[in-house]
Formats: C-alpha cells, structure tokens, sequence
C-alpha cells in the first residue's frame, strides 16, 4: 500500500520532526572581567524542560545528559576556556581566565546537550562580552595547590567563597581575586587510584594588591626549602586557618611579584611574501632511459661471497685432513666413539640383574648365579635408577630350603 501526503502535510510533519531532534534556546550574554576567574554552570534542570518526559506520567526525570561545548564556527573552545562534567547525571562546567587580548571582542560558544536516553539535543549559545578590570593585573599572585579537592567541587561558590576567605584572612589584602584554576592532571598528574577517597587535586591562583604577608614567605625560609627537599612538610604557623578544609602543599605555593618579573621580548622574523623563488622551468627526464648492466651487482652480491666461503671450507678440510693437528682429533674423536660402543656392548651382555638391596644374586641353598631380570637384547640405557617392585616383571621366586625328614624329626625330639 501506498500513502500519499499533501504537501502542506509533508511540511508540518518535517517541521515537527526537526523540532524534536534539535531545539534551540535564546542567546545568553555573560559579562566577565579580564585576569578574573570565570564560572559558568550548565545546569542539567536547565534542559530537561526541553526533552520529552518519561512514558509513565509521575515518574522522575533523571535522563542522562552530557553536553558538547566549542566556539561558534570551530571544532573547539578558546585556548583560555576549559570545560568538565564528571558523570552524565551532574552538571556541567565552564571555567576559565580570559587574558586582555580578548577585551571587547564577544566570543559565542555554542552549547548542544544530547539527552542520551532519546537521542535528543538542545542548542543555545552563550556570548562572552569580555570587560576589562579595575586594575588588571593585579600585582601579587600566589598559587595554591590544594590535595583534597577535585576542580569542579574547588569551583563550586561556596567552596572557593570560604578558600578566598581564608586566604583573605591570612593575607589581609584590600581587594582579593581569583585568577585561575587548574586540574593537577592538566599539569602532569598522575589519575589517583579509587582508594581512601582520594582527590586528583587542583592549583588555585589569586591576586592581591598587598604585598605577601609574613606566614606566606615562611615556605622561602633555608629551614623550609631544606624540608621541602626531604619531602618533608615545612612549618607553616597558618596552616591551620586552611587545615580543616584545605590541605595545602606548602612546598608547591607559587609567589610572583609581576612588578620584579623582567619582560621577555621574543624578536619574530619578519614574514616573507609568501610566494617560492623562481628556479625556472621543470625538466623532466627524458622518456629514452639508458640500459644499465647488473653483472657487477651479482658479482657483489652472490659471486664473492661464495668464493669467500668456498676458500674457507677447503682452508678448514686441509686442516682437519692434512695438518698433523686434525688428523689427532679426528683419531681422539674416533677413539671415543669406539670405545663408548664397547662400553655399551659390555652393559647389555651382563648375566646377573640390575643391582637391588632387596634382590639376592644368587640362591642361598644352591648357589646357583639367578638369571638376570631382562633379556641380553633390553636396552639399560633407559632403565630407570631406582625400580619398584611392580615394575619387575620378570622377578625370578627363589625356592625356600625345606627340612628332611631326619631334620625334622631331630626338631621334633
């Protein structure tokens, strides 16, 4: 059977359809600061309103979704721009520090989610309308490196409000940014085994406009360093003020003051136009080739190694055949031979039996020589050195002495 539709038919059912598998949301602007930490969080509820709900009215909507992100036009995101989910049923991350480069310039990054229980995808772009800072940079900059902590629990708001906190505490600054955060695994980590509720661990950069307090340059001390040497932990008097959230490894802070930083100026050659010199016109070789004679390759490759080889086996037969020398080791050699077949004519002739403690040679009443246990013609090279008692077949019953009867009779008186 055959089903015609009309056309209008075939445009709304086109149209459904592509509505379905692809919605796309309004365009969202975001505002950051130049040289400040930037955190955008693509929340999964954001998206479930968009996906179709589960068949059974009432049930929870837990599908998984992950989420593709990249900068409109390209296959990926800008360099400064990370992203992160860790399972498809969490939200996903957008963190990152935009340099000055991009103050002015709005950057669209489209984000898709695929709902992986329908195949489904939503659309919508997010513009990044970089703003320059107050005062960028800020002249200070100290970075952390935080053990228990995964970068997208370190993003979180409340857990990076309560570390600048802390840091603001020790530092007593009067304005405190976040420049930056880095997986350890970005900087070379190892992935941490699944043990003891370890963490991958992350790198925390801040900025201030005061110098650095006392308790941070404790870790620049000789007595520190040296610690640090013996992978030991230096003495820090306000680490506790981190201790009961953060554990910082004090051997790996980083302090940088970018007003001593001495500016590197890397000097580019001058591009060129572009355009390859002329060498004028291309000759190819002509279709006429000349024959060329292979005699000299065999000679080279067959013909002198085999008259190498035929002059050292008649050197090695006038050696062995000739010279004094060879014909006393091939006498030696045949001596040998010679006399190991004598020796092994001599074990199979042999008229008495493998010897065994258990086995007498001979009969004690007559003191007549047992007949061996095998045949002349058994081969003893593979008899085995200690035989058993089942494997004696041929074991010969020796008679037992019976008493006479004058014998017995003495006995019996």
């Amino acid at each position: 059977m055959i089903c015609t539709m009309s056309a209008a038919a075939v445009a709304v059912w086109l149209g459904t359809v592509v509505t379905i598998l692809s919605r796309s949301h309004a365009d969202r602007n975001v505002y950051p600061s130049a040289g400040v930490l930037f955190v955008h969080v693509l929340e999964r509820e954001y998206f479930k309103g968009e996906f179709p709900p589960y068949p059974k009215a009432g049930d929870p909507s837990n599908d998984p979704i992950t989420f593709n992100t990249n900068l409109k036009g390209y296959p990926d995101r800008p360099g400064w721009l990370r992203y992160i989910q860790r399972t498809p049923h969490s939200d996903g991350v957008l963190y990152g520090s935009p340099t000055a480069e991009h103050i002015g310039k709005p950057t669209v990054i489209e984000i898709t989610a695929y709902n992986r229980r329908t195949f489904e995808t939503a659309r919508h772009n997010l513009v990044i309308n970089i703003k320059a800072a107050e005062e960028f940079p800020l002249p200070y900059q100290a970075e952390f490196y935080i053990k228990n902590m995964n970068v997208e629990e370190m993003l979180a708001s409340e857990v990076l409000g309560d570390f600048l906190g802390a840091v603001k505490n020790v530092w007593q600054p009067e304005r405190l940014n976040a420049i930056n955060i880095t997986s350890a695994l970005d900087r070379g980590g190892r992935v941490p085994l699944p043990i003891n509720n370890l963490k991958e661990g992350v790198y925390v950069m801040v900025g201030a406009d005061v110098p650095f307090s006392s308790c941070l340059r404790e870790v620049e001390s000789p007595h520190n360093q040296l610690r640090c040497s013996q992978e030991m932990e230096p003495v820090i008097s306000c680490d506790k003020k981190f201790r009961a959230q953060f554990h910082i490894d004090w051997c790996k802070i980083s302090l940088v003051d970018i007003n001593k930083v001495v500016p590197v100026y890397v000097t580019r050659p001058e591009p060129g136009t572009g355009i390859l010199p002329e060498f004028g016109e291309y000759k190819p070789p002509s279709e006429s080739l000349k024959s060329r004679d292979y005699f000299s390759d065999f000679l080279v490759t067959l013909a002198v190694p085999s008259a190498v080889a035929l002059v050292l086996f008649f050197i090695l037969g006038y050696t062995m055949c000739c010279r004094r020398e060879g014909v006393i080791q091939l006498v030696h050699h045949s001596s040998i031979q010679k006399s190991t077949k004598e020796l092994r004519s001599m074990s199979k002739n042999r008229e008495i039996s493998w010897p065994l403690s258990t086995l007498p040679v001979f009969n004690p009443v007559s003191g007549e020589v047992v007949p061996p246990i095998h045949p002349d013609n058994y081969e003893t090279t593979s008899m085995p050195l200690m035989q058993t008692q089942a494997n004696l077949q041929n074991q010969i019953t020796i008679p037992q002495q019976r008493p006479s009867g004058e014998d017995l009779k003495t006995a019996v008186l």
